[in-house]
């Protein structure tokens, strides 16, 4: 499956599963923003990964959400898949 030219923002994208989803994203050809709260581990992970757009956010605070939203469209023209990674939406 081939996502070229998709734009996906994967939240928690900097640790753990989100990290993985984001790297396997782009692998199959997605342009791929992650957020994260942690600004370390943001640009720790924007370094380690092709084809990302790194936005700190978090998305228990709609004003993040927002942001993070205008800022991948403004950029990208586009917002074509949305991944939330935290576990506590799990609980």
């Amino acid at each position: 499956m081939s996502l070229e030219g998709k734009v996906a923002i994967v939240t928690g994208g900097s640790r753990g599963i989100g990290f993985e989803t984001a790297r396997l994203l782009g692998e199959k050809g997605a342009t791929v923003v992650i957020t994260s709260k942690n600004l370390s581990n943001l640009e720790k992970a924007g370094n380690k990964l092709a084809n990302v757009f790194s936005i700190p956010g978090d998305v228990t605070k709609e004003q993040d959400v927002k942001h993070v939203i205008e800022k991948t469209v403004e950029k990208f023209g586009r917002l074509d898949i949305w991944l939330i990674m935290q576990a506590y939406f799990l609980k």
